[in-house]
C-alpha cells in the first residue's frame, strides 16, 4: 500500500489564522473564548465562544463579489485551502488534475444564509430570495469551490457526520490516496454557526456552557465541565502520496498512517455509555497504524467539555489500550479553541501534525478539578515536551459517529 504524508496545511480558527500563530497560541494554553459579539445575547443564557477574530476575507478571495456569493462557512473554508495549497506548493504544473481530490466538509454548512434569507422571506417576500440562497447555504459548496479553485477534478466527497465531520473527511481522503484513487487531495473541515438559532438549540437541548467567565467556560475532563462552548473556522491539509511528495521536493509534516470509523447506532445525540463504538474507532486506527500501545502516543481527544462525552471517552482509550492509556498523554485543545463542530477534527489533525513534528503536547486548559471517571493524564494546563512517536486524534459526532486519525513522526 502507498504512504500517505501531510505537505501543506492551513487554518482559520478563534487562536489564530494561520499555522505558526495557531501553534504558539495552543502549546503557550492561549484561550480563544471570549464575549459573543456576533449577536445580542440578552435574551441568551449563553454569553460566550469562541469566535474567530480578525478575519480577512481576502485571504481567501481576490474579489469582492465573488466573496459576497459565499456563506462564511466557505469563506473560512477557501482562506484555510489557499493558505494549505501555497504551503504545499503543489500547482497545477505538479499534479494532475485528475488525480487531485477535495475531501472537505461542513456539518452544518450555511446556516448563516439560511438564518438571512429566512428573515427576507418574512419581511420582504419570496421575490426578494437571493438566487445564490441555495448554493451558498448547502454543505458541500466549500468543496466544490475548493475544487473550481484548483481545478481538482478527482475524487471529491464532502463528509457531513456532524462534530466527526473533518476527522472522517480526512480519514476518507487517507484511504483514497493510499489505495490509488488519488495522488493527492485537499481535505479537513470548515463550520460558521455562531448565530441566534445555534446557539438556542444547542442550549436547548442543554449541550452548552452557561459560564460567563471565559476562562471557566471549557473544561474538558475537569469535574466542573458543564457543557461545550460553540468556536468556529476551518482547516484543511494536503494529504500526498509520499513518492509524488518527494519527486517535487515537498516538505513533509507528518505520515497519516491509521484510520477507523464506527457508529454507536444507539442514541441521537448521546454516545453509548459502553464506549464500545469509540473504542473500536481507536483501534481500528491503531492497528492500521501499527500501534500496539507501548510507543510514545499523544491522543488530541474529542474532549468536548460535556458531562458524558468525557467519562465516555476516557473509558473508550482504556478499552482500546488497557493498561497502557494511563501512560499516554492525552489532551484537549478544545479548552483553548472550543468546539468548531464540523472544523473541529481538522483543526484537532494540524494540531497533531505539529505537535508529532515539533516534539510539543498542546495542554488542556483551564484543568483544575480532577474527576474520578477522568483519571488519565490530560497534560493539564502546561504543554508539554516529548518526543512523540504516534498521534492519535478523534472525533465523536452527534447520530453516534465516531473517528480516529493516526498520525505518526515522518521517518524518510
Amino acid at each position: 500500500m502507498r504512504r500517505v504524508v501531510i505537505t501543506g496545511m492551513g487554518i482559520v480558527s478563534p487562536v489564530g489564522n494561520n499555522i505558526n500563530t495557531f501553534f504558539e497560541n495552543i502549546t503557550n494554553g492561549v484561550c480563544g473564548i471570549s464575549e459573543i459579539t456576533h449577536f445580542d445575547t440578552t435574551d441568551f443564557k449563553v454569553k460566550v465562544a469562541a469566535e474567530v477574530k480578525d478575519f480577512d476575507v481576502k485571504t481567501a478571495y481576490e474579489s469582492g463579489s465573488e466573496a459576497k456569493k459565499a456563506d462564511r462557512f466557505t469563506q473560512y473554508a477557501m482562506s484555510a485551502a489557499v493558505q494549505a495549497m501555497n504551503d504545499s506548493g503543489l500547482t497545477n504544473e505538479n499534479i494532475d488534475s485528475e488525480r487531485l481530490g477535495v475531501y472537505v466538509g461542513s456539518g452544518i454548512g450555511g446556516m448563516e444564509t439560511y438564518i438571512s434569507e429566512i428573515d427576507k422571506l418574512r419581511t420582504r417576500g419570496p421575490s426578494r430570495i437571493s438566487p445564490f440562497f441555495i448554493p451558498m447555504m448547502i454543505s458541500n459548496m466549500a468543496s466544490g469551490s475548493i475544487a473550481i479553485r484548483y481545478n481538482a477534478q478527482g475524487p471529491t466527497l464532502p463528509v457531513v457526520t456532524a462534530c466527526a465531520t473533518s476527522t472522517n473527511a480526512i480519514g476518507e481522503a487517507f484511504h483514497a490516496v493510499k489505495h490509488g484513487y488519488a495522488d493527492a487531495i485537499i481535505a479537513g473541515g470548515a463550520e460558521a454557526t455562531i448565530n441566534e438559532l445555534a446557539a438556542a438549540g444547542f442550549s436547548n437541548m442543554k449541550a452548552l456552557s452557561e459560564e460567563t467567565d471565559p476562562l471557566k467556560a471549557s473544561l474538558p475532563f475537569d469535574k466542573r465541565r458543564s457543557g461545550f462552548v460553540m468556536g468556529e473556522g476551518a482547516g484543511i491539509v494536503i494529504l500526498e502520496e509520499y513518492e509524488h511528495a518527494v519527486s517535487r521536493g515537498a516538505k513533509i509534516y507528518a505520515e497519516i498512517c491509521g484510520y477507523g470509523n464506527t457508529c454507536d447506532a444507539y442514541h441521537m445525540t448521546a454516545p453509548a455509555p459502553d464506549a464500545e463504538g469509540a473504542a473500536r474507532a481507536f483501534k481500528l486506527a491503531a492497528n492500521e497504524a501499527g500501534i500496539n500501545g507501548s510507543e510514545k502516543i499523544y491522543i488530541n481527544a474529542h474532549g468536548t467539555g460535556t458531562p458524558m462525552n468525557d467519562k465516555t471517552e476516557t473509558l473508550a482509550i482504556k478499552k482500546a489500550f488497557g493498561e497502557n492509556a494511563y501512560k499516554i498523554a492525552i489532551s484537549s485543545t478544545k479548552s483553548m479553541t472550543g468546539h468548531m463542530l464540523g472544523a473541529a477534527g481538522a483543526v484537532e489533525a494540524i494540531a497533531s501534525a505539529l505537535a508529532v513534528k515539533n516534539g510539543i503536547i498542546p495542554p488542556t486548559i483551564g484543568y483544575a478539578e480532577p474527576d474520578p471517571e477522568c483519571d488519565l493524564d490530560y497534560v493539564p494546563n502546561k504543554c508539554r515536551k516529548c518526543d512523540i512517536e504516534f498521534v492519535l486524534s478523534s472525533s465523536l459526532g452527534f447520530g453516534g459517529h465516531n473517528a480516529c486519525i493516526a498520525l505518526k513522526k515522518f521517518v524518510d
